[in-house]
């Protein structure tokens, strides 16, 4: 499941996205409106956005610092709740001449998820907010997600040469159970098999999702893989390289 939100600017998607990031998880501020809500998230960054890097306050805190793209932060564990963000340059000392902000988002308690700031097919700058599934795959099985967050048309994503999801399109998700063990992974245009990304070797592992992102643009030869795993345990406990 995703949801997709239009933003006008690229700096403009990482407000988006940061403003779900918590100051201080578990911080309760009751009165004011922040931070008040019961329950708490998971929630993963991932930077798909190429050639912008910038510096995220939240609540007056340097959050993420020289943020580039190709990454992930941490895993945030978040109380429910609104945010006060600002975006500022790489490496400023602080928020008070932010490029965007200081705005208040708001975030909900809920499962564990990845806001991903990327292009559409187009080339426009947007975000995306996927939910990870992390019920379990049943055993000596592991579970693939293909997520296509690229400037790209539609495409296939071919395992050790055969065609396990067609017709892919920007910013949908296909998901698989699969066995245990190493596949070869390709992104090609639909109907066809010459490698837009790959081939790269990515590893089923038991009681884990993992969660292929094909970001990046065509027109600007940057297509690449990123990769996300999260244990199938239902804590949302997350890696990624």
């Amino acid at each position: 499941m995703h949801r997709t939100i239009a933003i006008g600017t690229a700096a403009g998607v990482l407000v988006a996205l940061a403003g779900i990031l918590p100051a201080s998880a578990g911080e309760d501020r009751g009165g004011d409106g922040h931070h008040s809500d019961t329950g708490t998230a998971v929630l993963t960054v991932f930077h798909g956005v190429p050639g912008l890097t910038v510096d995220v306050y939240v609540d007056g805190k340097l959050t993420l610092d020289n943020f580039a793209p190709g990454s992930f932060s941490d895993p945030l564990t978040l109380d429910a709740g609104t945010y006060s963000v600002a975006v500022t340059a790489a490496d400023a000392t602080d928020d008070s001449d932010p490029v965007i902000g200081p705005i208040d988002l708001t975030v909900e308690a809920g499962d564990n998820y990845t806001v991903a700031a990327h292009l559409t097919e187009a080339g426009d700058p947007t975000a995306t907010l996927f939910m990870n599934n992390t019920d379990k795959a049943g055993k000596r099985n592991g579970r693939l997600t293909v997520r296509h967050i690229a400037a790209a048309p539609a495409v296939d994503v071919l395992a050790n040469g055969q065609a396990a999801v067609t017709d892919l399109s920007n910013p949908d998700e296909e998901e698989l159970t699969l066995p245990v063990g190493t596949i070869s992974a390709v992104v090609a245009a639909t109907g066809t098999t010459d490698p837009l990304i790959g081939p790269a070797d990515v590893t089923i592992a038991k009681r884990t999702n993992t969660i292929v992102y094909a970001w990046g643009s065509l027109a600007d030869d940057n297509l690449a893989f990123a990769v996300q795993t999260i244990d199938l345990t239902g804590g949302g406990r997350q890696h990624h390289k």
